[in-house]
């Protein structure tokens, strides 16, 4: 994303505000709850685990789906199975079975073009505020950019700015490539940075 050099990191922000992203969420997380007494994502993860069509892979403790709302071509979402609003939440097993499923995921991800695949991964969990936040439900979101190939990349531009994102495969379709990439990881590429 901009690096002159393909490189994992990490980053952990920490905000006085919510950003726009976790605060729309929020908004609809409470809002959902206030009508329907119950989770939008556990909810939401019912009607995924009746369809089946969407799911790529899970374990269990978490579910790795293409959401129906995907805006990248192979945008995911990881999903704890059980309730539980924050990383803190997690048990030892389940810290064991997080792990776990980001590995059959970015497995899937390398296998599907058969190159080391980028992308922007991130967990939301509920506010550091001290309040209970029984609406949020912990997950992780993934953005990767390529498109049809490994050399095709999606960039947000023109329309898709200023107006509404397009895709151009269902999100049925980007999970089953994703699911019939396996969970074997491919080996023949080598990193080009060593250090």
């Amino acid at each position: 994303m901009g690096a002159s050099n393909p490189h994992p990191h990490c980053q952990i922000w920490a905000n006085e505000h919510l950003p726009n992203e976790s605060a729309t969420e929020q908004a609809s997380l409470i809002e959902y709850r206030a009508l329907h007494n119950s989770c939008l994502l556990c909810d939401y993860l019912k009607l995924e685990s009746r369809e089946q069509a969407r799911i790529v892979c899970q374990n269990e403790a978490f579910v790795a789906l293409v959401p129906y709302w995907a805006i990248w071509p192979f945008e995911t979402l990881v999903l704890s199975k059980r309730h539980l609003t924050a990383m803190d939440d997690l048990t030892s097993v389940e810290c064991d079975l997080l792990g776990d499923i980001l590995k059959q995921l970015t497995i899937r991800y390398d296998n599907l073009f058969e190159v080391p695949f980028p992308y922007s991964m991130g967990f939301h969990q509920r506010p550091t505020d001290q309040q209970p936040h029984p609406e949020w439900h912990f997950h992780a979101h993934y953005y990767p950019p390529l498109l049809r190939s490994a050399t095709v990349q999606k960039f947000m531009v023109g329309y898709e700015m200023l107006a509404s994102p397009q895709r151009d495969l269902t999100a049925e379709s980007a999970a089953a490539r994703l699911r019939d990439a396996g969970d074997v990881h491919y080996t023949d590429w080598k990193p080009t940075n060593t250090r």
